[in-house]
């Protein structure tokens, strides 16, 4: 299977390449050449898998003569060996027709761990086979700065840096980034928004003297590889609830980068029988605004209780408009550009109707954050961390027309402690692995919003 970029420039890349390339060289995202379609016989098939053998037929659709069968199960395996519960994604119910999608349960507790930990080990095979060094930037909203430092953390051949908005994230986010001791990682706590962060990384890439001299990667949610192996949960829910001969499944995300949710609409391409994607947003809703209006435009980053969230340019709207656009890469460009130079565009008629059809969209205060965590924990006595609250919350909209929705669940509570305990007005347990990081000293660089800033102590640092 090859891949091409959303902006459409370039030779078509093969699966290795995409997985050290991270962003395409003309600023687009990677995208494959086909969606595999499977059939009712396959989804039969795959009923009894194990979430491991589930991740690797997965894949394996994608990543063509990248790996053999036997290494990528070898991949996949390790990767999950550090999860803390046997089924990986457990699913509870609610109540009625509404269930949660538990996918905190790997080593930094949080949804991001099912992508990067199979990330971090194809890396390592694959630079091992060609005896590479690579430097791999990621700006991250909290969560896949955690997971990307404890995936990368032991990996040779790696240096990695992470940038992420300064006092903008969890005390216990910022601890598991900055407190690994890892001489391969660097961590910047950048003076601005995610949106500020993210752009740097953008920047990053289009500097192609510094991609060649350093060979630069990314592994936040601009990698392709990022969006495959976050499919594969989606499928799995699919299977616990059993629903071969079902209607079909809503599924509510929480979202910031619309990496998630778009995953969830691949799955739904590839034959899931999804009835919907349900994107919830905080006060930052620039994709609630997009689906509703189908105006496009970034408004200046709110801080709230949902910081993973606090985004306002989502990155992986722009493989969806590919699709939606059939593919012509010269209309996406030229989006694309009118919203870093003009801040934003206007969707057609057509497109809006293409996006209803297939989403729908809900925003949520603080305030219902807070009324929802308590909610659930009187009404079921689970506790949800602030962004789980608000796809649980924004599900709720759509239920009682007899349709099954499965929200997922994307952190542990005790990641956002003191939030969650002022809804609760209690403590609430600490896992011991979250205890463990807050003893720890940290290690982290204060900078202004500058790419140049960055470029130089990649240079410095670079392997």
């Amino acid at each position: 299977m090859l891949y091409h970029s959303t902006r459409g420039s370039g030779q078509p890349k093969n699966f290795s390449e995409v997985l050290h390339s991270g962003l395409a060289g003309d600023g687009g995202l990677f995208v494959p050449d086909l969606i595999p379609k499977l059939n009712k016989e396959t989804l039969k098939q795959w009923k009894n898998l194990s979430y491991e053998k589930l991740a690797v037929e997965i894949i394996s659709l994608f990543s063509g003569d990248c790996f053999t069968k036997s290494e990528l199960t070898e991949i996949v395996y390790e990767s999950y060996s550090g999860f803390h519960h046997k089924l990986k994604s457990p699913l509870i119910k609610l109540e009625d027709n509404h269930y949660f999608l538990e996918l905190f349960h790997g080593p930094t507790l949080a949804f991001k761990d099912f992508a990067m930990q199979v990330i971090a080990k194809m890396f390592a095979k694959t630079l091992r086979k060609k005896n590479l060094k690579i430097n791999i930037i990621t700006a991250t909203s909290g969560d896949t700065g955690s997971a990307a430092v404890e995936a990368f953390k032991c990996v040779s051949n790696v240096n990695l840096y992470v940038l992420y908005p300064h006092k903008r994230i969890s005390q216990i986010q910022r601890k598991q980034m900055t407190t690994s001791n890892a001489n391969n990682v660097e961590v910047f706590a950048v003076q601005g928004t995610f949106d500020d962060c993210q752009s740097i990384v953008k920047r990053l890439f289009a500097d192609k003297a510094l991609v060649s001299d350093v060979n630069l990667s990314g592994v936040n949610s601009i990698n392709w590889v990022r969006i495959l192996v976050q499919i594969i949960y989606y499928f799995s829910a699919f299977y616990q609830l059993n629903n071969l001969s079902k209607e079909k499944l809503n599924f509510c995300v929480p979202t910031g980068n619309f990496g998630d949710a778009y995953a969830g609409y691949i799955a739904k391409k590839m034959g899931l029988p999804i009835k919907k994607i349900i994107v919830a947003t905080n006060k930052n809703d620039i994709l609630d605004r997009v689906f509703k209006t189908g105006v496009y435009r970034s408004n200046s980053v709110s801080k709230t209780l949902s910081p993973s969230m606090d985004i306002q340019v989502a990155s992986n709207f722009e493989r969806l408009l590919f699709d939606l656009l059939d593919g012509d890469a010269g209309e996406v460009s030229k989006l694309m550009h009118n919203l870093s130079d003009k801040g934003g565009f206007n969707l057609e008629k057509k497109t809006i109707s293409l996006i209803e059809k297939e989403f729908a969209s809900g925003a949520v205060t603080d305030e219902d954050t807070l009324a929802t965590i308590n909610k659930y924990y009187s009404k079921r006595d689970i506790i949800l961390c602030p962004h789980s609250a608000i796809g649980v919350r924004v599900a709720k909209n759509f239920l009682g027309a007899g349709d099954t929705i499965v929200s997922l669940g994307t952190a542990h509570p005790a990641k956002f402690k003191e939030t969650v305990e002022s809804a609760l007005n209690m403590s609430i347990p600490m896992p011991s692995v979250l205890k463990d990081i807050m003893k720890k000293q940290e290690s982290v660089k204060v900078i202004l919003p500058s790419k140049d800033l960055v470029a130089e102590e990649i240079r410095k640092k670079a392997i």
